[in-house]
């Protein structure tokens, strides 16, 4: 049974992948049936009913009337799921608590449906193949929800990252981390963690799940013939993901443009937006096939391309018609969790959003391969523009050549104003070293800027400092 202490730490929560909220009860109360029914054949949840989308405590009368036809309705779901139904007082205000426990007898059904949870949302399985995939790819219980009995909550638990958690998901710094872990259901009732929490909160994951990490390659050219980089990261998953869009933004080429007279902030222009990135390697982390063994996620850098990988192709839940539109997580824990960090955005959505953004940028959309691995392919902009002037004759192709050669060393010059803006007295070495340059090559783009009257050098050569002429 929850406790008011339950309650307020789910209700400042908010909304997610174990808690849903309403306002009043619904006109057809089968609404909440089919909460109940979703969160049954995930790991169990709870429904408070006088609290709206904003958080804000509304209250709720539930009469006996009321309450026999929440029951009966309940009642509907196969097999019998018993589940709780109380009025508490928080904070002066009458609050109906619906609790549902994770079945033990997935799945469960109500009027021939199964409803399943995604993230902070219920979704109905309507065909056939849904189903099938719910049974085959699950075995009535996802990966991410199986105890994990290797895994000691007080030797393998990151709890920095439990802090990080906390702030970054609004939770109450002092609230204790058992409370939490039994508020979002990261537990198993024996005590253990599930797999999905031990991938999301543990020091080192593929201690239990060997393949649970990102490879990141770079290869010279476009095949794989030469390799000049190969990272793998492990550790928890938020961790892979930083350090994989750390490793892309070392490799790629990244503008900046300076507001202002050029003492204003800077900001960062990636040659694909960042968000794309994060987009993808987000919904390969929270979408992959963890039960694969095989592989592991992958990101490959090309001069004309990157490619991003994931084990499991497209679930059959989704039809490849309904591909971009609607979300089926073979991880619905770590799809929570990633979404009470405001890293998942509207379910269903990244798709549509990385084609907008590469659209928007006068990019190709990506491509995507969704049989057997998923990849998305994101194609470099020079090279687009290398092959178009390839194609359009050696003549055009040099000037567009000409005019990306341009654009580059605007980069390199950007990059450096910004960086003499933010300390002028820094040195040919130390700009060499942020820009990953040679020394010499920073000395030719500092001549030409010198000759154009961009740049001048005040006082000595060790005691002096650089001057951005406005003029220049």
């Amino acid at each position: 049974m929850l406790t008011v202490s339950d309650i307020e730490l789910i209700v400042a929560s908010g909304e997610g992948y174990n808690a849903e909220f309403k306002v009043s009860v619904p006109s057809k109360v089968r609404e909440l049936s089919e909460e109940v029914c979703a969160f049954a054949n995930a790991s169990g949840g709870v429904i408070l009913i006088g609290i709206n989308d904003n958080n804000e405590l509304k209250g709720v009368t539930i009469d006996n009337a009321k309450r026999s036809a929440i029951q009966n309705s309940i009642n509907e779901i196969t097999p019998h799921l018993p589940c709780s139904i109380t009025t508490i007082d928080f904070k002066g205000i009458p609050i109906c608590v619906i609790e549902v426990p994770s079945g033990n007898n997935k799945p469960y059904v109500l009027s021939g449906a199964v409803y399943i949870r995604i993230g902070p949302n219920s979704q109905k399985l309507t065909t056939a193949e849904q189903m099938r995939d719910f049974f085959h790819q699950t075995g009535k219980i996802y990966f991410d929800e199986t105890e994990c009995r290797q895994f000691d909550i007080q030797r393998d638990l990151d709890n920095e990252f439990v802090k990080q958690f906390k702030e970054t998901a609004h939770l109450f710094e002092n609230t204790p981390d058992e409370q939490i872990f039994k508020n979002l259901k990261l537990t198993t009732e024996s005590g253990h963690f599930k797999n999905g929490s031990v991938l999301f909160f543990g020091k080192d994951p593929e201690k239990q799940f060997e393949k649970a990490v990102v490879r990141c390659v770079a290869f010279k050219g476009t095949d794989k013939r030469f390799i000049v980089d190969d990272k793998i990261f492990g550790g928890l998953l938020y961790s892979q993901y930083t350090k994989s869009i750390q490793w892309i933004k070392e490799k790629i080429n990244i503008g900046y443009d300076i507001e202002g007279q050029g003492s204003g902030p800077r900001k960062e222009i990636w040659e694909i937006p960042e968000t794309v990135f994060k987009e993808a390697i987000i919904n390969c982390l929270a979408h992959r096939d963890y039960l694969d063994k095989g592989a592991c996620t992958m990101i490959e850098l090309y001069d004309d391309r990157i490619v991003i990988s994931n084990p499991g192709g497209l679930a059959a839940a989704i039809n490849r018609s309904d591909f971009g539109k609607r979300s089926y997580s073979r991880n619905p824990l770590i799809f929570g969790l990633f979404a009470r960090m405001r890293l998942v955005e509207q379910v269903g959505s990244g798709i549509i959003r990385m084609n907008a953004l590469m659209q928007d940028c006068g990019l190709l959309i990506p491509e995507y391969e969704t049989e057997g691995m998923f990849t998305i392919t994101l194609h470099r902009p020079h090279q687009i523009t290398k092959d178009l002037g390839d194609k359009l004759g050696d003549k055009l192709g040099d000037k567009l050549g000409d005019k990306l050669g341009d654009k580059e060393t605007d980069d390199t010059r950007n990059r450096i104003i910004s960086i003499i803006n933010s300390k002028a007295t820094i040195t040919i070495p130390q700009i060499a070293e942020l820009l990953n340059m040679s020394p010499k090559g920073v000395e030719y783009h500092f001549a030409e800027m010198k000759k154009e009257g961009l740049l001048s050098r005040e006082g000595s050569r060790k005691a002096g400092m650089w001057k951005i002429n406005k003029k220049g």
